[in-house]
């Protein structure tokens, strides 16, 4: 099944995604205002047996698809996951022991087909194409043999950088990875009874039709049930809850000379399974 968030006249909706058209659960099962709210009343089953019994509301290309988790509470970000990331940094380090891990806002990322905005102050905004995990049943201190089942289901992220606000301070890199609307997270979410998550996953970035990341999850050094039983350990994790698990090597940082992204490119990020994210890109008013 695939369920999605999206905007109609004003107002907010989620629904289930059937072809290229859009069931409106929300407005069939009003004890649900959100998806997340949906997902943390464990409401799968509803969820299949309402969509699988209706007609589509409306098609695809008349709504503006958001962010499927509007008001997560949390999104983690995992930085260095894939095998040889490390490497393209080029300072002699160790590969890490444990996660890089950073938070993002909601507000810093779009939905499908909404562009991403090049900020006023930076020249050098960058792709990250990533999957991300959306957390369905909540705990702290997840044993790792069990992780995988705390997976309501997997979406996809251009985890979008402003790479020269990446380092303004001395230990983090926030204030790059939370511009306004500088990613993206989309379409919708497959959910694990329709993918299984311990499957490998072959992730693909393009720009304007050039591949430019292509990996497996096979090669992750920090495998999605490592990540949920980390994380898990010091945060207690919420339905809805997203993360995001990293990116592999091919970023535009990387090229020599890099390869920013400009007004009028196109980013799709796809995963089969579960499909493409797709975002132009635009200036900041």
């Amino acid at each position: 099944m695939k369920l999605a968030s999206f905007r109609l006249g004003g107002a907010e909706h989620f629904g289930a995604v059937v072809g290229s058209g859009l069931v409106d659960l929300g407005g069939r099962l009003r004890q649900f205002t959100t998806l997340r709210d949906a997902i943390a009343a464990d409401a799968t089953a509803l969820l299949r047996d309402t969509a699988e019994r209706a007609s589509p509301d409306h098609a695809l290309a008349d709504v503006e698809l958001t962010i499927p988790i509007t008001t997560p509470e949390k999104i983690w970000c995992i930085g260095v996951n894939y095998a040889d990331r490390n490497a393209e940094y080029k300072d002699n380090s160790a590969p890490q022991s444990y996660p890089s891990l950073f938070c993002r806002t909601p507000s810093s990322f779009v939905g499908h087909g909404v562009p991403l905005e090049r900020p006023k102050v930076s020249s050098q905004l960058d792709y990250e194409g990533e999957i991300v995990m959306v957390i369905g049943k909540g705990g702290r201190h997840i044993p790792r043999e069990s992780a995988l089942g705390h997976i309501f289901g997997l979406t996809l992220c251009n985890e979008g950088s402003v790479r020269d606000w990446l380092h303004h301070a001395k230990f983090n890199v926030t204030q790059g990875k939370n511009f306004d609307r500088s990613g993206a997270i989309g379409p919708w979410i497959v959910t694990s009874d329709a993918l299984d998550p311990a499957q490998p996953l072959e992730l693909t970035t393009r720009v304007n039709g050039e591949v430019r990341q292509h990996d497996s999850t096979r090669r992750l050094m920090f495998p999605f049930d490592y990540l949920i039983a980390y994380l898990s350990t010091f945060a207690t994790l919420k339905p809805g809850d997203m993360i995001v698990t990293g990116t592999p090597t091919g970023a535009g940082v990387r090229f020599d000379p890099p390869k920013w992204l400009i007004p009028g490119d196109i980013v799709e990020v796809e995963v089969p399974g579960i499909g493409t994210l797709r975002n132009g890109v635009t200036d900041e008013a």
